[in-house]
């Protein structure tokens, strides 16, 4: 049995798990998702999240040192911090519609079950 757990999977499945990790967070996919629709202020991000300013902070660092996000300050007064998604982040815009399309097709029903 091999001692590393990557020596577990194939190369394919590696690259899978290594993007799963980089975006794989409930948190993160919800920014990924929502910054879809453009550049957004943090106070639009935290109300169309639900997330608390901490967590959305925290998660808005992540992404960014990651590369997916961009962040832009405008000091006129007031400041306003904005973040979009940066090439990386938008190259997962067919991945999300895919996603999407899959849940649709094969979790509909246990979705709605579920909001019931």
């Amino acid at each position: 049995m091999p001692s590393d757990p990557g020596e577990r999977y194939s190369e394919e499945a590696c690259f899978v798990i290594d993007s799963l990790q980089q975006i794989g967070s409930q948190w993160r996919l919800i920014v990924l998702h929502d910054l879809q629709d453009g550049e957004k202020r943090f106070n639009e991000l935290k109300r169309s999240t639900g997330a608390s300013s901490r967590t959305l902070s925290r998660v808005l660092d992540d992404l960014q040192e990651l590369g997916f996000v961009n962040r832009r300050m405008e000091e006129d007064a007031p400041v306003a911090t904005f973040y979009s998604l940066t090439e990386k982040g938008s190259s997962l815009c067919p991945v999300f519609d895919q996603i999407e399309a899959w849940a649709e097709e094969w979790l509909g029903e246990s979705i709605v079950d579920a909001e019931a």
